[in-house]
Order: structure tokens, then sequence, then C-alpha cells
């Protein structure tokens, strides 16, 4: 049976350019298991495993194309961010993207009872000539299971060979399902003869509107549905019963463009070599484990994109003329006016990079308490620390969000790894947010911002990957939140940051035991022996015997781990790798006139890990050192424009710290 997560897609002609037609690609999505309570097998159907399936078709779409594209995408309002994000940092040349809201179309199919696992959205294809723009002639309708093998101007090309009153492009069901011989007391809708699959489908969308397409199918399920009273494999079975009143609708495509690898399927009869398939339909619940002979070479494909660095995708079209993107126009304005011999050009050229970001790569679903005191631990990671996710959601039980700094290839690692354990698959308040690996630096700031810009509750603990909080932290900085009156003061809380040297550590559950292994060497203040002033200013001499929380003042090269408000500044994305980007963001801080208070009964150890690679670029390469340096004198002469005289005492700051 056809899974039927839809991605539509439609391609326009454009113009006949040096005689060779040249066509705009639309892409039309219904995104129809983003919503929450599509189930499968008694399971609900995350709306982030479909965005996930969507960028590999896309990715096989794209590595073959040689036209513009034009998406359009009926979601619901989580997967038009998902995929909004997606689509707008991927910045891809001559690729449009449209949106619908789903939530609008749900009147339109809901009367229909359906037994597929798609619910109300594997219906949605069934509106589509009320839904896409009137002027929109043609599209072509894929399922997100689909991986293509060929340029998909191919299949537009099949258009052409339409005759008559057809207007539906279909291939032939390659399973029994509509012959009604599956099993005992099987019976299926009406179809003619082995039926055909909706995976793809080829929509001359004027015609239909000409045809009175919407009241055909409704006219169709309605009497059909009085003695089927429901639908098992959603829009097929319509689409199916409409055909066999009205053959001459349909033009039967070729069964390459739809080679179905579904439990029963009979897809081997209809092609003598792998090289003559052109599209891959996994729509089998079994998805890779499907049994056919060439299911390896389908793996492999299929594997290739899931993994494929969607960066290279961002290719541009020789000889095909595409409107212009102003966004990639003024990037490119942006990185003309940097100077190319300047030593930093590769530090200046980061801080404008744009990285493809997908947020909510994993499921999340978290609504933050209603009394207006949650807080979201935020941090962000590469591949190496992967092993500290797992310690982190045992200490801290509130919701998380997490920029990870991945390649595809790597994307998917993590996705088998977090699948593979049971803490971070307990857990449905932990946001992973994937920016995807491009240049020489690791943005660590931007990846901050990244996390911080997907928090959905009212204040956020800016931590780091490499730290434990103490147990009991949440609630500790929930119940702050009331005591400092922080809806009403501008207050950065501070706690106060300890390391250990020890891979295995029995971990302190109160004040008390800290400065007990404190007195005993097992623990000691973060980087006293190194950066002693990154923390100095928290006064641990005071902490030890505070019972209330205290405020300090901002000095030099303050580097605390702080609780604030999500509407607090950004950090600064100039500053990457090694050096400097928590010390500019707790200086923008103080610039607007945050209080720093450290909190009494609050802690948090750094656990030991092998020194990461930008830190030991920076401590080998004088030029790395000589580059951060002039960033942070840019940065104090930038506070100082913007801060005026309050911001003087920035630039007395040591340039040499």
């Amino acid at each position: 049976a056809a899974e039927h997560q839809d991605l539509e897609l439609q391609l326009r002609d454009v113009e006949e350019h040096n005689h060779v037609l040249r066509r705009e690609i639309s892409l039309v999505g219904t995104r129809g298991d983003l919503g929450r309570n599509c189930v499968l097998g008694g399971s609900p159907i995350g709306r982030n495993r479909k965005s996930r399936d969507v960028v590999t078709l896309v990715k096989s779409v794209l590595f073959h194309r040689r036209n513009p594209l034009h998406f359009h995408f009926i979601t619901d309002s989580i997967a038009r961010k998902i995929l909004a994000d997606l689509f707008h940092t991927w910045m891809v040349p001559a690729v449009h993207v449209n949106f619908y809201d789903a939530d609008e179309l749900k009147s339109e199919v809901s009367w229909i009872p359906n037994k597929h696992y798609s619910g109300i959205y594997g219906l949605m294809k069934l509106v589509l000539t009320k839904t896409l723009p009137s002027d929109l002639q043609k599209v072509i309708v894929l399922d997100t299971d689909i991986t293509f093998a060929t340029d998909i101007a191919e299949l537009w090309v099949v258009f052409h060979k339409f005759k008559g009153q057809q207007v539906l492009g279909l291939v032939e069901n390659q399973s029994d399902w509509y012959l009604g011989n599956l099993w005992k007391n099987h019976r299926p809708w009406p179809a003619l003869g082995r039926g055909f699959n909706t995976g793809v489908i080829l929509l001359l969308l004027d015609r239909l509107r000409k045809l009175k397409w919407e009241q055909m199918w409704r006219l169709t399920a309605e009497r059909e549905l009085m003695s089927m009273l429901s639908t098992s494999l959603a829009d097929q079975d319509i689409f199916n019963a409409v055909i066999k009143q009205n053959p001459f609708l349909v033009h039967q495509l070729p069964c390459f463009w739809n080679v179905q690898l579904s439990d029963h399927t009979r897809s081997e009869k209809c092609y003598k070599d792998v090289s003559d398939l052109k599209v891959i339909h996994w729509n089998s619940p079994k998805k890779l484990r499907v049994k056919n002979k060439h299911v390896e070479f389908f793996r492999n494909l299929y594997l290739t994109f899931l993994e494929y660095d969607g960066n290279l995708l961002r290719r541009e079209l020789f000889g095909c003329p595409s409107e212009t993107d102003h966004n990639s126009e003024n990037l490119q304005k942006t990185l003309s006016e940097l100077d190319e011999d300047d030593p930093c050009y590769e530090f200046r050229r980061e801080r404008f990079t744009v990285h493809r970001t997908h947020v909510y790569f994993l499921h999340y679903e978290y609504e933050p308490a209603l009394d207006n005191t949650d807080v979201t631990l935020v941090a962000q990671l590469s591949m190496d620390r992967l092993q500290m996710l797992e310690a982190i959601c045992k200490h801290w039980e509130g919701p998380i969000s997490l920029a990870l700094y991945l390649s595809d290839a790597e994307a998917q690692q993590f996705l088998r790894y977090s699948q593979g354990s049971e803490v971070l698959m307990s857990r449905s308040n932990v946001g992973y947010h994937i920016v995807y690996k491009e240049g020489q630096f690791y943005p660590v700031n931007l990846l901050r911002n990244v996390a911080m810009g997907q928090v959905n509750t009212p204040y956020m603990f800016l931590s780091d990957i490499d730290f434990l909080p103490m147990y009991g932290l949440y609630e500790y900085l929930r119940k702050s939140v009331v005591q400092l009156d922080m809806g009403n003061t501008k207050k950065a809380l501070v706690v106060p940051a300890f390391e250990t040297l020890r891979y295995r550590l029995s971990f302190p559950k109160s004040k008390a035991e800290l400065l007990s292994q404190l007195d005993m060497g097992t623990l000691f203040t973060f980087r006293y022996h190194v950066w002693t002033k990154g923390h100095a200013p928290t006064d641990f001499a005071k902490w030890r015997t505070a019972t209330t929380p205290y405020r300090v003042q901002w000095e030099a090269d303050f580097e605390p781990y702080v609780m604030v408000r999500r509407e607090s500044p950004e950090y600064d994305r100039r500053f990457v790798g090694f050096g400097w980007n928590k010390v500019a963001h707790i200086m923008e801080l103080d610039a607007q006139e945050y209080e720093f208070v450290v909190l009494p009964n609050a802690y948090m150890i750094h656990m030991p890990h092998a020194p990461s690679f930008d830190i030991t670029k920076f401590r080998s390469n004088k030029q790395y050192r000589a580059c951060l340096k002039t960033l942070k004198e840019e940065f104090q002469q930038n506070m100082s424009r913007r801060y005026g005289f309050a911001a003087l005492k920035y630039m007395t700051v040591d340039n040499n710290s």
C-alpha cells in the first residue's frame, strides 16, 4: 500500500532559450504526516521524520535537475517552520518555495473515514485543484518515500503524450491489492484491473477544473462509502474508484516511473535492467528491509542521497536564466567587499557564511509551564561530544535546545545513535537542530544563536555541552525566577562553574559534598590553573559560605554561565572556534545593564575531554591569535559606538588577555 505522505511536484514552461526548452520545476508538498495525530501501528508519525524524508527526496531531484524548481508545500505551522528554515538557509539557486496551510483544508476531507495511518492528511491530494493557484496548469505529485534516479524533466515531457480527455498520469499498481486475492474476505475499493498507485501522479489541473473534478470525486466517494464505510489506502482508493467509472481520464505511465517496493510487489516484472529505472518508491512499511532481488542497488541509491552533502547542490544552472535571489545577491555583495588579501579574510568571511540548518531534526513536543518560570538549557556540540547527551538528559529534566554541527553523513550517524539510546528516545522535550558543516572554522556562536532561536520558554540557561548541571538545577532556577523577580528586572543569574580532571566522578549531590570534593582536590574552580580571569568575579570564596544570592560586578574577560531571559542579545558571530566567544556576550549583557547575580546553591561541573581542534589551532597558530586580537579590538570599538560613554570601560580591556 502506498504511503500517502505526499510531495507534489509541478513543472511549468518558462521560456525557450536558444531552441532549448527550459522549464520551472515546482515541487508542491502535502506534508500530511506532519500532523500530530497520524497513526501507524498505534504510534504517532512525527512531523520530524517526514521532514527528513522530504530532504532525501529533494536531494535526489536536485542532483539530476537542469531546470529551475518551485516547491509548494501544504503543511501545518510547525512543518512550515522546519522546511522554511531549511530552504532559506540552503540557498539553492533557481529554487522557490511556497507554503499552504493544511489546517484550512481539513474541512474539505474530514468527512471521509480513513483507516490509513496517514489520517486526514492522506486525503489532501484530492483537493489540489482548489488549493493550488488557479493559473497552475500542470502538476506532478509524489509521495515522500520516493527516490529519483533521473532528471524529473523527463517525466514532465510525458504530459505531451496525453490524448483526448486524459487528465491523470499514473503507473499501474504493482501488487494484487485491488484484485482482492491477498487474503480471505479481502474486499478492496473498485479499481480498473490491477488499479493504479498514486505515489506518482501527473495532473492536468486546468482540465480537471473544467471537468468539475471536485464534484466528481465527492460523488464517487459518497457512493462507495455507503458500502465500504471507510478508505483503506486514503486518496488512492478514491482516485481508483473515479477511474473505474471514467477510464478515459487516465494515461498509463511506464512502470519505471514508479517502481513500487511494497510487501506484495510484482515490480520485478516491469523492468529488465536496473538502469531502466527512473523512480524508486519505498512504499513498504519495511522500507530499506523490503525483499527484492535488486534491493541492494535500490538501497545504495537511497543511501547515496541520504548522506549526500547538500551544499554541493547549491550549484548554478548554466545557460538557464532565472529570477534574481535578493538574499543571495546581497550576500555576494557583502563578500565582495571583503579584502581577500587580509590575513584575517577567512575569519571575516565565516561571519557571513549561511549554514544550511534543519531545526527539530528529531521529534520535539513541549508546552512551557503556565507560571512563566520555565527554563530551557541551551548548548551546542559536534560529533565528538555525542557521548555527553545522555548524561546531560539525566541531570536536567527540563527542556533542552541543542545545535549540532554535523555533515550530512554525520547527521545520519547521530540519528542512529539517538534511536539506539533509551535515554534520548524517552525525551520529547529535547530539540535537536542540525547546522550543516561548511568552511574551516567551528561556528560556535552561530550554533548558540540557532539553539537560542528555538527556545520556547521565558528563560534560558546558556551552558556548554561539556558541563553537567547539578541534579535539581532546573527546578532551582525556576524558583529563582520568582525569588529574584526576573520578570520585572534585567538579571543574569550566574551558576558557579567547577571542573574535574577525572573521567569517573562521584557527582556531588549537594553543595556540602561539592565543597568536600573541592577541599580534597577532586574538584577545582573552573580553569583556575589556566584562565582564572574567566570566572574570578564569581567570587568562589564568598560562594562557599553564601546562603543568599549576591551581586557581582563585570570585570574584563568575565565569562560565566548564566540564565537570562529568552529575549537576551545573541552571540557575536565574528568569534569562531576558540577565544572570546562567551566573553563578548557577557560584555554585551553588561552594556545592556544586566545585573550579574550569583546563585548560592547552584553549580555545574566540567567533565574532562580531549582538546578541541580549535583550541589546538589557537595555541599553535600565531596568525590565528593575531586575528583573534584584531577581532577583539574591532568588537570593542563597535561596543563604544553603540553604547557611547558607558562602553568606555571596555576599551581598556587588555587585548593580550
